[in-house]
């Protein structure tokens, strides 16, 4: 797969199409045809459709053999342009080294959502299958009028249709249209590949980004140049909700062709050189107004819990948990889990480029959601849709909605502005202490279990943020600065956060419940796993205790609490793999000053989608309380894997940023601002602290593809809590999980 490389000079993809002579395959809805044709070079320019009900929104075959593929999605970093690449070869039957892929450029490609969900594959994959079944049948039934054969007696192979009784018959893709116009209709239900024709799905292809990203040559969104372009820094507030009073343009006086930008409570300076917008925003002196509107970080359990409730989300009701908590001669228990506000932590800062021209803004951003980006950016600026392009270039990871957005409409306010390009690069300190957070949560259970080891009730409440419509996102940083709104208490949070709050296993009596608040603290976004993440950590850390409280072995109790056959395969495919013994409360693990510990978690991502479970190893020192996780074990059960080695890489990288969530990673603040705004400040989980993680994937070629970048990760927390407990008997309930707290429930 090569990807097609963006250059400064904003070389149309059109005119690469039309220089190409490229043959465009579609079709329309109501139509009975699929349209090819071939626009011959220099002669106007190519159609590029962006009607998600036509081929040509996905695909084009050129005349040497190449085939583009356009999807909306975008690579995070997570190899998923490999695995959609291997999806169009297979269907196509063409080489996989001779699809190009186009992401994420909103004047190329259908808006297909968000890069979020792990939705990808699922979503965008199922549309690209089609897709490249569908212009396989055309061009089986081209091939077949040439050869004067039944469309059933043609064989398509590495780019090639021929005639199976007569091999001679062989045409390549392209030399079958003759520059001619053929309409044939897009059949919705045409027939995919049998799993067992797979010869490209299902191999594990190394994506070809990974060597330039190693040796350094990899083109970053923050390496991009845009001749003419000018540099700016952002000043933020120094309060969450603080106004601006007065700006001092003396104070920078000594340095040259500096200006400043201000709009509301908006400020910027932008220069010719970087590094003298760099010294300009370190000296403007700025008047803010005080405001100290956060709680104290000690009370902010107790603070989310008072927020008013905009809505009630019952996510599960059966029976009667009421009664079922008062079971005569059952053992109840009570335990609440808490989880921090974090950053997402970008090991590079959000960066972009605007380029504001002839009444056009062409933007270059980072975006995982390109298309509404686009959307929120031209309503900002009162610009029509239609003059507004945006073109994905990859950055540093995001992992949910982290500064890479507002980086954009920080530099699309300036370049409108100041009818210049202009690259805006956020520092450190914005990074960590104005990109949205991912929300701190709590969560309160409830359960008791009989003398037969069965758990008869099962309660679940939490506090998590309100979406207000579905169509709601993240507010621009820029356009709330602009319109001089405060950025602290806006109804407008994040949603999709109450699955998995139900547990994952068959309990005569559950309630579960999700309290979405109107409101939480800072300016909230999703972070990986959002909520699944929260509510698999307490329901899984919760079933562990009830193991523990009855004396029965963590993975007995949860398979006795089980139907699910591929949830069961997949449970007792990672204990198998561990090498699992059975622990009782009374099996601690001890060894001198080092103990060491199992734990086990399992979930359904989304209670309907990808099988996880997952053993964690750990050692605990006695006399520091620190922890260190040696080994991960994960099963993991998606359906069909189309790339293995790309769904291995995703959950060994779960694992590691999961784990340094799990251990170190918290949002620290005052009651005005956020204090954790440099890498002392908030730590990361180190190299040394990275350990074993042995993947088992349970292919299912039969069964739908599910998605591999989140599920993973809603298991770890738990598992390692259960083995902390098993090695030195603590429960850990708050995360992250401190040095401190383990070596004080040790000593307790």
């Amino acid at each position: 797969m090569k990807p097609i490389e963006l250059n400064s000079n904003e070389r149309s993809r059109r005119q690469f199409l039309q220089a190409g002579s490229a043959l465009i395959v579609s079709f329309a809805i109501d139509a009975q045809a699929l349209a090819m044709s071939v626009a011959p070079p220099g002669v106007g320019a190519v159609n590029k459709s962006l009607n998600a009900k036509t081929l040509d929104a996905f695909i084009a075959l050129h005349p040497d053999g190449r085939v583009t593929v356009y999807t909306g999605k975008v690579d995070l970093g997570t190899g998923n342009m490999t695995a959609l690449a291997q999806i169009v070869a297979e269907e196509m039957e063409v080489a996989f080294d001779r699809i190009e892929m186009v992401q994420g450029d909103t004047a190329l490609t259908v808006d297909q959502g968000t890069t979020s969900g792990s939705l990808s594959v699922q979503v965008a994959g199922a549309t690209l299958r089609q897709a490249g079944a569908t212009a396989r049948e055309a061009l089986k039934k081209l091939a077949a009028t040439q050869f004067s054969v039944a469309p059933d007696q043609v064989v398509v192979k590495d780019g090639y249709a021929m005639a199976s009784a007569d091999p001679s018959k062989r045409l390549p893709y392209a030399a079958l249209l003759h520059g001619q116009t053929i309409d044939i209709a897009l059949d919705p239900k045409v027939a995919v590949k049998n799993p067992q024709q797979y010869g490209i799905v299902g191999k594990p292809i190394h994506r070809e980004d990974i060597p330039g990203k190693v040796t350094g040559e990899f083109t970053y969104m923050h390496d991009m140049k845009v001749p003419g372009m000018l540099h700016a820094r952002v000043i933020r507030p120094t309060a969450l909700g603080a106004r601006l009073l007065s700006i001092d343009e003396k104070s920078i006086a000594g340095l040259k062709d500096v200006r400043i930008v201000r709009k509301g409570n908006f400020v910027a300076v932008v220069a010719r050189r970087e590094w003298t917008a760099i010294k300009a925003a370190r000296q403007l002196k700025i008047d803010w107004s005080d405001w100290a509107g956060l709680p104290e970080q000690s009370t902010v359990y107790d603070a989310l819990r008072q927020i008013k409730v905009a809505d009630k989300s019952v996510m599960a009701n059966t029976g009667n948990v009421d009664q079922g908590l008062a079971t005569p001669g059952a053992k109840m228990l009570k335990a609440t889990y808490t989880w921090p506000a974090q950053t997402h932590g970008s090991i590079g800062p959000s960066c972009a480029i605007a380029q504001y021209k002839d009444g056009s803004l062409t933007m270059w951003s980072a975006t995982q959601a390109p298309h509404t980006t686009r959307k929120q950016i031209a309503s900002m600026l009162k610009l029509e849709l239609e003059k507004v392009r945006l073109i994905y270039v990859e950055g540093a990871g995001c992992y949910g909605r982290n500064g890479h957005e507002d980086a954009t409409a920080d530099a699309a306010l300036l370049s409108v502005e100041l009818g210049a390009p202009v690259r805006v690069q956020w520092m450190r300190h914005d990074e960590h202490g104005w990109d949205p957070k991912g929300p701190p949560v709590v969560n309160e259970l409830a359960g008791a279990i009989d003398s037969n080891g069965k758990i008869v009730a099962w309660r679940h409440e939490t506090w998590e943020p309100y979406r207000i419509t579905p169509s709601a996102d993240v507010p621009m940083l820029a356009d709330e600065l602009m319109n001089e709104s405060a950025i602290y208490g806006d109804p407008s949070n994040p949603g999709s956060v109450e699955k998995n709050a139900a547990p994952g296993y068959v309990v005569p009596n559950i309630f579960a419940v999700v309290n979405k608040t109107q409101t939480t603290f800072f300016r909230p976004s999703w972070l990986r796993g959002p909520g699944r993440l929260q509510n698999t950590w307490a329901n899984e850390s919760f079933m562990d205790e009830m193991a523990a409280l009855s004396g029965v072995d963590p993975v007995e109790l949860r398979l006795r609490h089980m139907t699910d056959e591929r949830g069961i395969a997949v449970l007792r495919a990672a204990v198998r793999k561990a090498g699992w013994e059975p622990r009782t409360a009374s099996s601690k693990r001890h060894s001198g000053d080092i103990a060491t510990g199992r734990g086990v978690a399992y979930v359904q991502y989304d209670g309907d989608r990808t099988y996880v479970a997952a053993v964690a190893d750990v050692e605990v020192n006695r006399k520091t309380g620190e922890i260190r996780v040696t080994k991960f074990t994960i099963a993991h059960d998606c359906g069909l894997v189309i790339n293995p080695d790309g769904v291995t890489n995703q959950i060994e990288g779960q694992v590691v940023q999961t784990l340094s969530r799990t251990l170190h990673e918290e949002v620290t603040f005052s009651r005005s601002a956020i204090t954790s705004v440099d890498w002392a400040s908030y730590q990361l989980l180190r190299f040394p602290e990275v350990p074993r993680i042995d993947v088992v994937l349970v292919d299912q070629p039969t069964k739908p593809a599910w998605g591999a970048g989140e599920p993973a990760c809603a298991v770890v927390p738990s598992a390692v809590a259960g083995a902390v407990f098993d090695a030195v008997g603590v429960r850990l309930r708050a995360v992250p999980f401190r040095a401190a707290e383990v070596l004080a429930g040790i000593k307790a």
